[in-house]
């Protein structure tokens, strides 16, 4: 299995058996309701074509009693010719309707999806930050890929189909009980037999196609995860580790896909079989009804034809079979991920009375309080044990510590990334708890050591600060992050397109363009999680330069590795092990000659 360094992070972790597949097709349709007029037009059109399939099978004995084989033993082209034109124009109108309900199914199967994966992609957006720790990537990609095309084939092709070899059973059920009562009785022997037969790969197929749903999402996770950190691959060597890895990937998936195909294919070859040998018994007893009793020979001509036609819609249903539960096993997968809790969000935007401005929480100070917080990502490991801090407006606060000492955790508890287990963090006096998160977030700027930029304008990426920025706002924030200089010297300006993350940036320019859109924010309270540790000391200069346009009149959370950066703070908070050890100014903290002093003078290293 992959090394721990690489291996997918609980990829296939959201699926499961399927527990209710009645309960997953009903859902499925409910994303065709807004079109019933429609589906019902495509209904309307199966039951035309299949009813036009039907009446020209049945023409044939008529025109074989009649025109080719009467028992007064004279024909009559003419007759044939006439008779044979009114049943093409029987299945010319078949093919009319065929053609009309394969069009009209593509429109509303390719709108019920988009609407799926609209519905999707807006559940993510609503999902906590831990449901993206801990779920891969490329798992969570296969969900809108494989799990949703599988479900576009099923809507396209095999919905209709299904119905279609339902009203095509009856349909001939009914003809052959008026052709022949005892034949009718000979053929639909067999069928508790195919039936069974049937329902047997169906249920390995249904398990099989699951377990190939789950292993493409680790295979994409893992794709997802080595590509992405191709560079740590190569600088420690690990390309052998990793090609061996995905080959075990790679080989439990075709092993889970041979199993999952080979029970959905040899349901066509099981089902033809049955029906072959149904075909041949009927034609036989057939011949010998029509020598003994006097059965007509266009009778037993359509009625072998309807014998066919009776195992073709069996057949295929069980042809389809792969798709179906490929479809509903990929539909359970997204439908997981629907019916997960969303982003936990106790706050309002209603107007409080004894809390006046919570609704609109205008004029934000930046008073930042933290009492008592005891907080662990999973609730039996503590990682921040009894937490007290207060921020006042406009001061700059520094965390400093040995890497898991609790500094970025505390920031992201202040974002309500995550809900603290004990204690209150408040700001202006109002627990956070009580404001809804688009608000807080919104008076809460954030800039990371890892920054991440989208794909389009330099324009675009600053301004997604703030989207209803004007350009000149933009432009003001880029010169307040000193980042106005490099952007007029590329090739468009700030019109240049950026991709693959601003690849054609330094890690110091894609900074700069962080801190301005931090900038843009106008957010009275800014988080710099170290920001310049990933930089040369010279960009670290330039960077530190906007940093310090950003945080004037802010009150600003600092998370500092080189401890030269936070000399200026007005306190700084040393964690060791969740906890506060020491605080104070730099001053202050020297003085002491505890941690602080032993991490400044060099005596103990940062982790």
């Amino acid at each position: 299995m992959p090394g721990p360094m690489n291996r997918p992070r609980a990829a296939g972790k959201l699926g499961g058996k399927p527990k209710d597949v009645k309960g997953t097709i009903i859902r499925l349709l409910t994303y065709l309701e807004k079109d019933k007029l429609l589906l019902a037009v495509v209904f309307l059109c199966v039951i035309c074509n299949t009813g036009a399939s039907l009446a020209g099978s049945y023409m044939l004995r008529p025109i074989i009693n009649t025109y080719i084989a009467p028992q007064n033993g004279e024909g009559n082209v003419i007759g044939l010719a006439y008779a044979l034109g009114v049943m093409a124009a029987v299945y010319l109108i078949g093919v009319i309707a065929s053609y009309a309900q394969a069009r009209i199914m593509i429109q509303i199967s390719q709108k019920a999806l988009m609407t799926l994966r609209n519905d999707l992609f807006c559940k993510m957006q609503k999902m906590p930050i831990r449901f993206f720790d801990t779920n891969s990537h490329g798992d969570l990609m296969s969900r809108y890929t494989n799990d949703v095309d599988a479900i576009g084939e099923m809507l396209n092709n095999t919905m209709v189909q299904l119905f279609a070899g339902i009203i095509q059973i009856i349909g001939t059920v009914s003809l052959m009980i008026y052709t022949n009562i005892w034949l009718t009785l000979i053929t639909i022997i067999l069928t508790p037999l195919m039936i069974r037969a049937g329902g047997f790969v169906a249920s390995r197929s249904r398990k099989y196609y699951h377990a190939q749903q789950e292993a493409i999402g680790k295979l994409n996770g893992y794709v997802e995860e080595i590509v992405s950190g191709q560079k740590v691959v190569k600088v420690f060597n690990h390309e052998d580790a990793a090609i061996e890895d995905f080959k075990k990937l790679n080989n439990d998936l075709k092993e889970k896909q041979i199993h999952a195909q080979f029970f959905g294919g040899i349901m066509g070859p099981v089902m033809g079989n049955l029906s072959q040998v149904n075909y041949s018994l009927t034609a036989a007893i057939g011949g010998i009804f029509c020598v003994l009793r006097g059965f007509d020979v266009g009778g037993l001509t359509i009625f072998v034809n309807y014998s066919r036609q009776f195992s073709r819609p069996i057949n295929e249903i069980s042809m389809q079979v792969n798709t179906i539960f490929s479809a509903l096993a990929g539909a359970e997968r997204v439908f997981a991920i629907m019916d997960m809790p969303v982003e936990a969000d106790y706050g309002t935007k209603q107007t409080v009375v004894t809390e006046p401005n919570l609704s609109q929480w205008n004029h934000v100070r930046g008073e930042v309080e933290l009492s008592h917080v005891t907080f662990g990502y999973d609730p039996n490991k503590t990682i921040l044990k009894d937490i007290s801090l207060y921020a006042e407006k406009g001061k700059k606060i520094a965390f400093v510590g040995s890497t898991g000492a609790g500094k970025t955790t505390i920031t992201n508890l202040i974002n309500r990334f995550y809900e603290i287990q004990e204690g209150k963090i408040s700001i202006d006096g109002i627990d956070i708890r009580r404001i809804h998160k688009d608000e807080l977030r919104k008076n809460i700027a954030l800039v990371l050591q890892d920054t991440h930029l989208f794909t389009g304008t330099v324009m675009e990426n600053i301004r997604y600060g703030r989207l209803d920025a004007t350009d000149e706002e933009v432009i003001q924030a880029a010169k307040t992050a000193d980042a106005d200089y490099f952007i007029r010297r590329l090739s468009h300006g700030y019109d240049t397109v950026l991709e693959g993350d601003g690849s054609n940036l330094s890690q110091g320019q894609r900074q700069l363009l962080n801190i301005a859109r931090a900038a843009l924010s106008k957010a009275p309270i800014l988080i710099l999680d170290e920001a310049t540790s990933s930089v040369d000391t010279r960009t670290e200069q330039q960077i530190q330069k906007g940093m310090d346009a950003l945080m004037k009149d802010r009150t600003t959370f600092v998370i500092a590795h080189r401890l030269s950066t936070v000399r200026d703070a007005d306190a700084i908070m040393v964690l060791e092990h969740g906890e506060i050890i020491e605080r104070g100014t730099h001053d202050q903290l020297l003085l002491q000659k505890g941690r602080y002093y032993q991490l400044y003078t060099g005596l103990t290293e940062l982790d």
